[in-house]
């Protein structure tokens, strides 16, 4: 019933889940009943916090035969879908954090698994359900920045000032669990905090950052699938990962370009996006929003303001939750997430061959 306490599950209980769990305790009206991790440490801290009535598991498969209402996955990368299907499988809602994918092909097993389902799926892009974003594209799509050629995407963030870690008790993590279907190779404490950053676990920035980003561009601009893409990118701070931490992305849709830019050694601006239309220009990030209209002087911009008093997640995650209620469609549903992470994944593929790439690809002869 509408009243009932929903009965949730935590799969990943590390930094991101703990933020999600805030967002839920704050919607209010649910239990952690289950939490899964494969780090003791981990396990403990999700206990604690339950005040010793979760169950902990080290496999998630066990927690999926608890009796539960939904479950958050909060795990790397290259677990999301198999822990999202499974789940699913498993007759129990999930909210799945982005990317929702860690491969363009996973892209088709996941939205098969939700759509031939009765089971409701969220995917983590909360500026789906973050007030601010939603009244800057309806501004967008109601014309009021004219026609719109051009949107400008970057995040900047610091990872040198994110040194000091925990260090790892070996003896109480499960690495062969952690890695799953990744290739077999020894335990890294850089790999374990940083996976973002190992094409084994991750996809660097444009599957961590701008899948965000390219979100909001593919709701505002109605089109969701780039015809080209470009990247630029180096690795010039961190030569430790695999993935570029200097990157300048370009892509192609029909009728309008999106640019990246971003690198993991300067926060200075932090994240944002500027839709450049022939009438006005939308700035918007997290804090709020502005319209500059090109008609007026520089004193009287922006023509139209908005700020936001509170993250986004708690938002989405109320969402997630009324649809576990009524069984309606998530403002983030399955083909929202599977587009967002698939220009990451395209950007990641040209930076991986020679820079650029057009898509579908050609069949090669």
């Amino acid at each position: 019933g509408a009243s009932d306490t929903l009965r949730v599950g935590a799969i990943g209980t590390g930094g991101r889940m703990h933020e999600l769990l805030n967002a839920a305790d704050t919607v209010g009206n649910c239990q952690l009943v289950a939490a899964c991790d494969v780090y003791a440490p981990r396990r403990d801290a999700i206990k604690e916090r339950s005040k010793g009535t979760a169950t902990t598991h080290t496999d998630y498969r066990e927690l999926l035969e608890q009796k539960l209402d939904a479950v958050i996955i909060a795990s790397p990368d290259h677990w999301h879908v198999r822990m999202a299907v499974d789940a699913i499988a498993a007759g129990k809602d999930v909210y799945l954090e982005k990317p929702v994918t860690h491969t363009i092909e996973e892209g088709a097993t996941l939205a098969r698994a939700v759509r031939s389902s009765k089971q409701i799926l969220q995917c983590g892009m909360q500026q789906r359900s973050w007030s601010h974003f939603r009244d800057a594209v309806d501004l967008i799509q109601g014309g009021s920045l004219g026609r719109v050629p051009q949107v400008r995407t970057y995040w900047w963030q610091n990872y040198l000032a994110w040194r000091e870690h925990h260090a790892i008790d070996v003896q109480a993590l499960d690495w062969k669990q952690w890695l799953g279907n990744a290739p077999d190779q020894p335990f890294s404490e850089e790999k374990f905090y940083r996976w973002r950053w190992f094409w084994n676990f991750g996809g660097g920035a444009m599957t961590d950052l701008f899948t965000h980003w390219i979100d909001v561009a593919h709701w505002a601009m109605k089109s969701d699938q780039p015809t080209n893409a470009q990247m630029l990118a180096d690795k010039s701070i961190f030569e430790q990962w695999d993935c570029p931490d200097t990157v300048q992305a370009a892509f192609r849709y029909p009728g309008f370009d999106v640019v990246y830019e971003g690198m993991m050694a300067s926060s200075i601006d932090d994240g944002g996006l500027e839709f450049r239309g022939t009438e006005a220009t939308l700035k918007i990030n997290r804090s709020g929003f502005g319209v500059y209209h090109e008609s007026v002087s520089g004193r009287e911009n922006p023509v139209v303001k908005a700020e936001s008093f509170r993250d986004g997640t708690i938002d989405h995650m109320q969402n997630f939750f009324d649809c576990v209620r009524s069984r309606k469609e998530p403002n983030a549903p399955v083909e929202t997430g599977v587009a967002a992470a698939r220009a990451g994944h395209i950007a990641n593929l040209a930076y991986r061959r020679s820079g650029a790439i057009s898509w579908p690809p050609k069949s090669s002869v």
